[in-house]
């Protein structure tokens, strides 16, 4: 068992992520992180999501996700070199005496602080997922109110077969779309919700 990492080119239309989501939940599979957002095509979203199982459970689950009507493409990157990024706002209780110290470690972590009170700081950290628990485990002392994570965005390095060209109107025999990734351009933007 281990976790891989998984991106899926979806048709932004309502009812896919349910669909999706729920293919999941049939087979038992827990996602530990999903993230949705636009990609460089109109009208496809880009979903990455990470999930546990072995190789043969997470092949099974591909076919199931590429046999889906509105998904466009499939690709497992758990094996490629990628950039992975992940967003976390934490907030954290400070005061006069620990709000130095609070300082300190967002310059350390390369986070920034993006809202200030009397007696909280809200900071934001963007990097790879380690990083991101290492600042929230030492924040974990001075007492954390709230946090959100946006959970891991990747994209491969380099050239690569998963990209653009990812068209809404080419459709395959069975019936849903199925345009073949060719360029090495790929993009996503993070948003908190997605309409399903």
């Amino acid at each position: 068992m281990k976790r891989h990492t998984i991106i899926a080119w979806l048709e932004d239309k309502p009812g896919v992520l349910n669909r999706v989501t729920g293919l999941f939940s049939r087979r038992n599979f827990n996602i530990d992180s999903l993230t949705v957002g636009h990609s460089e095509t109109e009208g496809v979203s880009r979903m990455t999501f990470v999930a546990l199982g072995t190789e043969r459970d997470l092949q099974q689950v591909q076919t199931q996700l590429d046999k889906l009507i509105n998904v466009i493409h499939i690709a497992d990157v758990t094996h490629e070199p990628t950039v992975t990024r992940e967003m976390a706002l934490i907030k954290v209780g400070a005061t006069s005496q620990t709000r130095g110290e609070i300082m300190q470690l967002v310059d350390i972590y390369r986070a920034s602080v993006v809202d200030v009170d009397m007696t909280s700081l809200i900071i934001q950290i963007v990097g790879p997922e380690d990083r991101v628990d290492s600042l929230i485990k030492l924040l974990e002392s001075f007492g954390i109110e709230e946090m959100v994570r946006t959970g891991q965005l990747a994209m491969v390095r380099g050239n690569s077969r998963h990209g653009h060209s990812h068209s809404a109107t080419s459709v395959k025999a069975n019936g849903h779309n199925g345009t073949a990734p060719s360029a090495a351009a790929e993009g996503a933007t993070m948003k908190n919700g997605y309409h399903s």
